[in-house]
């Protein structure tokens, strides 16, 4: 991360942004940026060719690689475990040539499958026997079919319309910012992205820094495969995740919100535009709301496929137009994040729970969930569930009620729940009965809560080719800024890889030792956590693995 390209990069403010421009331009020149653009690009923000070039390299919708690119089928998680994409490709490749390809990962269909991308819109299910008619004439509607099951409404309440944003506007401008942070304090809300780190205690630490500019990010890059509950947030409600933001930037003395939205969620890019354009139309945003005196204004970021982006100083610098690689810290963001100014990143589940705090109060909230863990929680249900889709359930749920009974159990033999995304843990079917929807039931017993997607593994998946797909991803979406993880991924894939289609056998030590490496020497969570899945799995299902370890 470079200092001086932070400042540089900010020098225009958020409205004309580099990294905007470059995805803009990428689209216009067939699916990567030309060097001439490239080149003016650098001329205009002072950057140099060789960081805008090294920038665009790093994003799969913008490297040379994606040129002439028409087409993108899913290889997430879900869709491998399924079976349903050996299908798709077969399809598609009677209708397009191989140069024209490429993949994304994941669409959020994970409880449909069958998934891929096509002029602009995602689709999946029956959508694929429907392909020379899409190719003619892509469907408007691609939203795609899931049931919402909701033991208590908090994230899944009625949020639909503006007015609704409006009213609850109104009473937020009779309390004072330090009023509504204490409401957020007393909550107790831990941050839903993955690590819950508790969300008041960041807002108050960016309030407390003094500075003329500071920016609330909106993580909307919901990369684990499996996970689709910020998709169906920010589609289903997006005015809730929007006054989130705008009661962020209230309590912390922040103007600006910016929705970072992954590329892969083409649809959730449009309503939450629209929804900002009818915000900005009914005066609710923008210069001095209501008369109050405080002005907040959103810019929308299509993200541009790095899955990296998901750790927010990663996203931070993808934003200034740098290569997405994670900062050291400290500083941290609440310090100096968005061209060195204070910045809070909050997930997109984390900030629509906030409009129920507001017109509930805090401490209500606290008393949903357990002790530690307060709130409810959404679920993704991948397609292997009876029930498949979202769930909202109290933190504290025992994981039996929502797999059998509220999911509807599995529909074929499981041996094994993916939770958490790719660095969740690999829960075994007979350990559901131990585990509850919280942090502290899923640490205890050496899992991951994360994201809480939910991603089976049928009974018939060979586990070590589970393994080989997942450090196949980790490789593949390495930043690549420290070498345990760029290096220590890539070498755990290529032994997995070996012993799954070549019966080579893994040295145990070796790998354990590597996993070691890349837990202890990792810059972040990406290469400090993929090893958790994996010791998962050599711990319950060492019998099967045994085949493959010496």
């Amino acid at each position: 991360m470079s200092k001086n390209l932070s400042e540089l990069s900010g020098r225009k403010g958020i409205r004309e942004n580099l990294f905007d421009k470059m995805g803009k331009i990428s689209v216009a020149d067939g699916g990567t940026p030309s060097k001439e653009h490239l080149h003016q690009l650098a001329e205009e923000f002072l950057f140099g060719d060789a960081n805008t070039y090294g920038s665009i390299t790093a994003y799969d919708f913008m490297k040379p690689e994606n040129r002439g690119k028409e087409i993108y089928i899913c290889n997430g998680s879900a869709c491998l475990c399924a079976g349903t994409q050996e299908k798709v490709h077969e399809e598609i490749s009677k209708h397009f040539d191989a140069e024209k390809i490429g993949h994304m990962t994941c669409l959020g269909r994970c409880y449909e499958n069958s998934s891929f991308h096509y002029a602009g819109k995602n689709f999946s299910g029956e959508s694929i026997n429907q392909l020379e008619e899409i190719l003619k004439n892509p469907k408007t509607e691609t939203q795609g079919k899931y049931n919402v099951t909701a033991e208590r409404k908090v994230l899944t309440e009625t949020f639909g319309r503006a007015d609704e944003f409006e009213h609850l506007l109104k009473y937020l401008f009779t309390r004072t910012p330090d009023e509504v942070l204490n409401k957020i304090k007393n909550s107790e809300n831990r941050g839903r992205g993955g690590a819950g780190f508790p969300m008041g205690m960041k807002w108050e630490g960016c309030k407390n820094e003094i500075s003329d500019d500071k920016f609330i990010i909106c993580n909307a890059d919901e990369g684990d495969p499996g996970a689709f509950t910020d998709r169906y947030l920010l589609e289903e409600r997006p005015f809730m995740t929007l006054f989130g933001m705008l009661v962020a930037g209230y309590c912390t003395g922040a103007n600006w919100g910016i929705p970072f939205i992954r590329a892969e969620y083409p649809e959730a890019v449009e309503i939450i535009e629209n929804a900002i354009k009818t915000l900005y139309e009914r005066k609710l945003i923008g210069e001095n709301i209501l008369n109050s005196g405080f002005s907040f204004n959103f810019k929308v970021i299509k993200a541009q496929g790095a899955y990296i982006c998901g750790e927010e100083t990663a996203l931070i610098n993808a934003i200034e137009g740098q290569r997405p690689e994670v900062r050291t810290r400290p500083p941290f963001p609440t310090q100096k994040g968005l061209f060195q100014k204070p910045t809070v990143v909050n997930n997109v589940e984390t900030l629509a729970s906030v409009a129920w705090i507001i017109k509930n109060k805090g401490l209500e909230y606290a008393k949903i969930g357990t002790e530690k863990s307060t709130g409810t929680k959404l679920i993704s249900l991948d397609s292997f569930f009876n029930n498949p889709g979202v769930l909202e359930v109290d933190m504290g749920t025992s994981l039996e009620k929502v797999i059998y009974e509220l999911g509807g159990g599995f529909k074929t033999d499981v041996k094994a729940l993916h939770i958490g995304g790719p660095l969740g843990g690999i829960v075994p079917v007979e350990k559901i009965k131990d585990l509850s929807i919280d942090f502290e039931s899923f640490a205890k017993h050496g899992f991951l809560l994360g994201h809480a997607s939910i991603v089976c593994i049928p009974k018939d998946m060979p586990m070590i080719k589970y393994l080989e797909h997942l450090f196949d991803f980790a490789a593949f979406e390495s930043c690549g800024k420290c070498f345990p993880c760029r290096i220590g991924t890539k070498r755990a894939h290529e032994m997995l890889e070996s012993a799954a289609n070549e019966m080579k056998p893994i040295n145990r030590n070796l790998f354990k030792d590597l996993l070691d490496t890349l837990q202890q020497g990792s810059l972040c969570a990406h290469g400090g956590g993929i090893p958790l899945p994996a010791r998962n799995a050599m711990e319950y299902f060492s019998e099967e693995l045994d085949l493959h370890f010496n």
